[in-house]
């Protein structure tokens, strides 16, 4: 590097180990005996446990779990009216994206009268986990509710850490308001997903659990894992930027400190051929740290988990370096990208050109912005519609069809020894005896 005091690495591909590409991030600090008591607690206990757990994690004493109607009105009537009108917009922007991931019911009719297909199914009960930890984000309500909201779930209930105060904060309750949700419990961490698995006096069980959170929240999902369904965990939050050299280095020290102010442990990468660039994005991520209001954070961030790649410039070998991080957001900050777009392998959502900014995603485009984290992305998607459905299939045959396929099965169940599978066959054509 040419500067010694630089906040991040600039390295050569050639330099550069898969391991250290794919190297696992965050905290490895083992939570699991003690969120196995937390959830044996309330599994035991119910609403006292939620009480108390409260009252140790979050410092402040309830009278009731459930946000109330006085609540509800005294936030909304917090609510900036400007940032609600925003919200509106965002929730009819995520809307009108999720609508098109709508699942239709199919049937295929074969000869002989076959009937094969498929039905799809809301998932009745499904509970949302909302952070509420140095900052709201009442973007992950409008994110992880709306997707549900149009599977068509009949009861969707969202849990979220109370403040100081004992309360929510206002746009909580307002994006919450708007994306349609009615029932809020003040419960956090580790409890609120034992509250959600489980039910209370107060929390209704679920049959599916969604939303980030810290390592206890992410190991309480883990436990409960089989008893309810839930979604991936999510670990630090990750961009990989692929930049030409004639890009603003300034915008690009700019979206890589995007992700790196969230957390500690979140990565931002740049991988370019350009040796000044990367030079000068080093230069810019020092500026830009030293006004950045949560500069600790993404300092932490950036020493640890950033790094700018240098390659041969050639994009096959960006897009190469891509896919083998697999990252949760994709920049591809050049002039035609769309044309890069069928070499993307692996990465939850992909940012098309230099006016398609990571934080575009977060709030106002349209897809989801919770997304695969941690290389998780080679085989796992964003959260969808999908992912509030279940689906049965279904198989109708007649006499005759059955009769025609009949001998199949019954080799099919020699083959595998199941004489009991063939004799269910046989049992419906005795005028055949033994055979058919």
């Amino acid at each position: 590097m040419t500067d010694r005091e630089s906040v991040i690495r600039i390295l050569r591909y050639v330099d550069v180990s898969p391991k250290e590409l794919t190297k696992p991030r965050g905290s490895h600090t083992d939570v699991s005996e003690t969120v196995q008591g937390i959830l044996d607690a309330v599994r035991r206990e119910g609403d006292a446990a939620l009480f108390r757990f409260t009252e140790r994690f979050d410092r402040v004493k309830l009278d009731s779990l459930a946000v109330s109607d006085e609540e509800w009105e005294s936030g909304l009537k917090q609510a900036d009216p400007a940032f609600l009108r925003i919200l509106e917009d965002a929730n009819e922007r995520i809307t009108r994206y999720h609508e098109q991931q709508r699942r239709q019911n199919y049937a295929i009719t074969g000869k002989d009268g076959v009937v094969l297909g498929k039905v799809f199914r809301p998932i009745e009960k499904v509970g949302m986990y909302v952070p509420n930890g140095t900052a709201p984000y009442p973007s992950t309500v409008l994110m992880d509710i709306v997707p549900a909201r149009i599977a068509g779930c009949e009861e969707i209930i969202m849990v979220s850490p109370p403040g100081r105060d004992g309360r929510l904060p206002p746009s909580i309750l307002a994006a919450a308001r708007v994306a349609g949700i009615t029932r809020i419990f003040k419960v956090g961490g580790a409890q609120a997903i034992g509250a959600l698995a489980y039910g209370t006096e107060s929390i209704p069980k679920v049959y599916k659990i969604i939303g980030p959170g810290n390592a206890y929240v992410s190991e309480a999902k883990k436990q409960v894992h089989g008893l309810v369904s839930t979604d991936t965990v999510a670990g630090p939050s990750e961009v990989l930027i692929v930049a030409e050299g004639d890009n603003d280095p300034r915008v690009l020290a700019a979206d890589m400190l995007a992700q790196a102010e969230h957390d500690p442990d979140a990565s931002a990468m740049l991988v370019t051929g350009s040796t000044a660039l990367a030079e000068a994005v080093a230069a810019e991520l020092k500026e830009q740290l030293a006004v950045l209001p949560r500069r600790e954070i993404a300092e932490q961030s950036i020493r640890n988990n950033g790094l700018i790649i240098l390659t041969d410039g050639r994009m096959e070998t960006a897009l190469e370096i891509a896919n083998l991080v697999a990252p949760e957001h994709l920049e591809l900050c050049v002039d035609e990208p769309m044309q890069y777009l069928g070499l993307v392998r692996n990465a939850g959502s992909i940012f098309l050109g230099r006016w398609s900014p990571e934080p575009l995603g977060d709030y106002m485009a349209g897809p989801n912005h919770t997304l695969p984290t941690g290389g998780s992305a080679r085989f796992s998607s964003p959260l969808s519609v999908d992912d509030f459905m279940t689906a049965s299939q279904f198989t109708y045959y007649t006499r005759e069809a059955l009769q025609d396929i009949a001998p199949s099965i019954v080799r099919f169940a020699a083959e595998e020894s199941l004489q009991g599978h063939a004799r269910s066959i046989l049992s419906r054509f005795p005028e055949k005896g033994e055979t058919v």
